[in-house]
């Protein structure tokens, strides 16, 4: 099952057992969330976008094409999460990416998913 699939997926959704391995790439731990609930296998914080990228693009869909640019630019200095990221999915067949945020379509793990070239339609199985 190597480098199969990637997903995304709010962690306030069930997790599943297609769901593979569970990333979350949230900066701040999903309020109301136990870990127990989460079934996550890593967090990811690092990877998140900045606090003054996150708070300035405050989920407006407005904003949205030039977030995108700023965390692009942001992942440059990253490159060792990206490659962790890809290698996990070599490895591990099934990997999701576990997001808080309520706009399933202007998120980081869309955002992400993008970056790491992902096709929408792989990303949204």
């Amino acid at each position: 099952m190597v480098g199969e699939m990637f997903k995304l997926k709010r962690a306030y959704d069930a997790p599943d057992p297609t769901d593979g391995y569970r990333v979350l790439v949230d900066r701040l731990w999903p309020r109301g969330l136990s870990r127990e609930k989460a079934h996550l296998d890593l967090w990811l914080k690092e990877i998140a976008p900045s606090d003054q990228l996150r708070k300035w693009f405050g989920h407006d869909a407005k904003r949205w094409i030039e977030f995108q640019k700023r965390y692009r630019a942001e992942l440059r200095e990253k490159s060792a999460l990206i490659k962790q990221l890809k290698e996990l999915e070599k490895q591990q067949g099934t990997v999701t990416l576990i997001y808080s945020a309520h706009d399933e379509l202007h998120n980081q793990a869309v955002a992400l998913a993008t970056i790491l070239g992902w096709s929408s339609a792989r990303a949204r199985a």
